[in-house]
């Protein structure tokens, strides 16, 4: 097979950056080719830095957030509210509502929506680690901040109805997210105020 460049070592190094996500063939080589020119060194901790954060990362034991620790800095600061947790889909929906500064409490991390579409079910998301948590009675309010789509609104029905008759109020973000939203695409002051004037979820 001939290569599609003069070294199967960049040919290598492009078909492995084109698999990553919006980088096509020419943003790969683009890549490639600037890693080529950088001095040996500086490529070597670019590689290491990858490989020592897929091997080191760790989740959670409490919230399934990534964490250098087994419990992450969130979970362990004294500080927080922690008789709320705010439910979201990913560890980028985190992110999204830490950079709003409107929220203080703790997370859970379900790591996906229901899809039976894509096969993925209530078995392969932390829906059971949440139950427990909530089962503690520490927990005052759960907040069902889960995008505004079909599969969003699905996660959140069967977490209200898993949830049952546990004594707490469960509440979802307002409606300021446009439906069919994702919550990372959305601005920070829009996902501000749909958690503050997060409304009550009654399924």
């Amino acid at each position: 097979m001939i290569n599609s460049y003069p070294s199967k070592y960049l040919d290598n190094a492009i078909a492995e950056l084109a698999k990553l996500p919006g980088i096509g063939k020419k943003t790969a080589l683009r890549l490639a080719l600037y890693l080529l020119k950088r001095p040996t060194e500086d490529v070597e901790l670019f590689g290491n830095s990858i490989i020592e954060m897929r091997r080191k990362i760790k989740h959670c034991n409490v919230c399934k957030n990534i964490s250098d620790h087994d419990i992450c800095d969130i979970c362990a600061d004294q500080t927080r509210d922690t008789t709320q947790i705010c439910v979201v889909e990913n560890i980028k929906d985190v992110l999204a509502v830490e950079n709003t500064q409107q929220y203080s409490g703790l997370y859970h991390v379900l790591g996906g929506l229901i899809s039976p579409m894509e096969g993925i079910g209530p078995d392969t998301l932390e829906f059971e680690s949440l139950i427990e948590r909530v089962k503690s009675g520490k927990i005052k309010e759960i907040i069902l901040a889960l995008s505004a789509t079909p599969e969003g609104d699905t996660t959140n029905f069967y977490i209200y109805r898993k949830i049952g008759t546990i004594p707490l109020t469960v509440s979802a973000i307002a409606k300021g997210i446009s439906v069919g939203s994702d919550l990372e695409y959305t601005d920070e002051i829009t996902l501000g105020r749909s958690i503050k004037n997060r409304i009550r979820f009654d399924g």
